[in-house]
């Protein structure tokens, strides 16, 4: 897939993070961080099915890519922790909070610019912020695990309370 602006709207809360120069990183991939490197989603080695991909992905998601990194090189690139993103994902009815994971890939793995509703925050990289019919992409609000600590556990009450 072509570098993608998917960024719509939001605080993105960057960070720069380091990609190995043999990992090929283009705009608008879902990262995830190993060993102190951003790689993109289809770089997760396969868990064995498309929901222990999705949570092994949640538990390690970075954000998404604002800047490409082509193979060979060895710069850092500028990743979006938080905003809301517009991703491609089967025709599906959203509505708002939904949780949004990682799209399985043929064959085993995660595609690296396409999302899908999950079931269980455990899956989840973001929610649902435009609610729609038989969706063909889809807005989400992400949050980046590792520096926000994700989705999960969280839900639409708890964050609008406030204690006093």
């Amino acid at each position: 897939m072509a570098d993608v602006m998917r960024w719509r709207y939001g605080e993105t809360n960057p960070v720069v993070a380091a990609v190995a120069a043999e990992t090929v990183v283009e705009i608008g991939d879902l990262l995830w961080q190993e060993t102190g490197e951003a790689k993109p989603a289809s770089l997760l080695a396969d868990q064995g099915g498309e929901s222990a991909n999705q949570e092994r992905f949640a538990d390690y998601f970075l954000g998404v890519a604002m800047q490409r990194s082509p193979a060979g090189q060895d710069r850092p690139i500028r990743v979006a922790t938080t905003g809301v993103f517009e991703f491609d994902c089967p025709p599906t009815d959203f509505e708002l909070g939904d949780w949004v994971g990682p799209a399985g890939a043929t064959g085993g793995g995660l595609q690296n610019q396409r999302v899908q509703k999950v079931t269980d925050p455990k899956y989840a990289i973001g929610r649902c912020a435009k609610r729609g019919s038989a969706l063909q992409s889809v807005l989400v609000d992400i949050r980046s695990t590792v520096m926000t600590g994700g989705v999960e556990g969280t839900t639409a009450a708890s964050s609008s309370s406030s204690s006093g």
